[in-house]
């Protein structure tokens, strides 16, 4: 699925336009990665949670001249899906439908 996929799901499914779910979809994206690049984690419960991981820096290799290079550190995103998504891509039943605004 790609994002325009996406975008053309949420039209259909909350009845929007194009464009209003083209936002909807931009303004999450935009904000896990606003709340990554500072550090925060964000879980998204039924689905999954997204955070960042250090890569320590290391003696890599060229492939092509086989010279060594040093990688620096680096912060990576990560992603763990969650048990309910685990299992429902395994095969299992899909975790009831909750209605629309509903939070626990």
């Amino acid at each position: 699925m790609t994002k325009a996929d996406l975008i053309e799901e949420v039209s259909r499914v909350v009845e929007l336009t194009r464009k209003e779910s083209e936002v909807i979809v931009e303004s999450i994206f935009e904000s896990v990665v606003r709340s990554l690049k500072s550090g925060d984690k964000v879980e998204i419960r039924g689905f999954g949670s997204f955070r960042t991981r250090e890569r320590k820096g290391r003696v890599g290799r060229n492939p092509k001249s086989g010279e060594k290079v040093d990688v620096p550190p680096k912060t990576i995103p990560f992603f763990k899906p969650s048990k309910e998504l685990r299992d429902v891509v395994n095969g299992g039943p899909p975790p009831p439908a909750r209605p629309v605004g509903q939070d626990d």
